[in-house]
């Protein structure tokens, strides 16, 4: 049996501030769920923290690109490292966020490893890339620019580190809970990148895309693949702390039984969870949410 092992990666840095003068609170995700005590909860070894650098536009402006990119590309780096040395070892990471650019450091750690997949389970697609910006509006947030960067679409500094680009190919890519008007979809579309918005998931029932996805992946020659976990997949209604609480998402069961599948896969190398903001939920509901959903899905026994 893999054991599963617990690393924090606090990191903000691909978000925009919520307000001038503050920085996104997502960074205390990991603690959030810490004190539920997801460690004692899922079993699983501490595999400790990978410090981010500090929150600072500088001199950025629109036009220059993605905001913090130095920093961003360091820390990815380091959390590839750490990522890498567990899974291969044979260890499943639960990696804590932090916002979605945290999924660079995971998939350069599997890219460095052999070829790998992503399920990618976000309420957006993520695809704003500098060929797009008339439909997707200015790169900048590469919180916002997930499936793009991580399929090589991109400024260098973060999509070509050890000159692996593209850290997944377009066809190990299934993007999971999109909202059904998603602008990226039609973009998705023509470059065979499979995506399931919530309407698809819920008229044919989340075991079955999942067992679809899984499928999907034992066509490609891949040595496992990875879950990125956005808490703005699910509906506001459940989890309202996320920058971006659009209407339409996934409720808390409908998550659960799509996760499921995925989790329970040989072939599932580990997950990470980002975007869930303890600032916007002083009641810390959104904290027990995700870790009942994370022990109910990835519990060891």
């Amino acid at each position: 049996m893999r054991r599963t092992v617990l690393i924090d990666a606090p990191s903000n840095l691909g978000l925009r501030p919520p307000a001038p003068g503050t920085v996104p609170g997502c960074y205390k995700l990991a603690g959030a769920l810490r004190e539920q005590g997801l460690l004692r909860r899922l079993g699983a070894l501490e595999g400790g923290v990978v410090v981010p650098p500090r929150y600072d536009l500088g001199e950025w402006k629109e036009g220059d690109g993605d905001f913090n990119a130095a920093a961003l590309a360091a820390y990815t780096s380091r959390l590839a490292t750490r990522v890498e040395g567990h899974v291969g070892s044979g260890d499943f990471p639960v990696v804590l966020g932090g916002d979605c650019s945290i999924l660079l450091g995971a998939v350069l750690a599997l890219r460095r490893l052999g070829r790998y997949g992503v399920a990618y389970l976000d309420g957006h697609g993520d695809f704003r890339h500098p060929g797009n910006v008339a439909v997707s509006g200015p790169v900048g947030a590469a919180a916002g620019e997930g499936v793009a960067q991580i399929t090589g679409r991109g400024q260098a500094d973060l999509t070509d580190l050890d000159g692996l680009r593209p850290y997944v190919r377009d066809e190990d890519v299934c993007v999971l809970g999109i909202r059904d008007a998603d602008e990226d979809q039609e973009e998705l579309t023509g470059l065979g990148i499979s995506h399931a918005p919530v309407g698809e998931i819920r008229r044919r029932g989340p075991e079955t895309v999942a067992r679809e996805v899984l499928t999907h992946f034992q066509r490609s020659p891949l040595d496992g693949f990875w879950i990125h976990l956005d808490a703005d997949v699910l509906d506001p209604s459940v989890m309202p702390a996320v920058d971006s609480p659009d209407p339409g998402g996934l409720l808390t069961g409908e998550l659960r039984a799509l996760l499921g599948p995925l989790a329970a896969s040989p072939r599932c190398a580990g997950i990470n969870v980002t975007i869930y903001d303890p600032d916007r939920d002083p009641e810390g509901t959104g904290a027990v949410l995700l870790a009942d959903l994370l022990e109910s899905v990835f519990a060891q026994p």
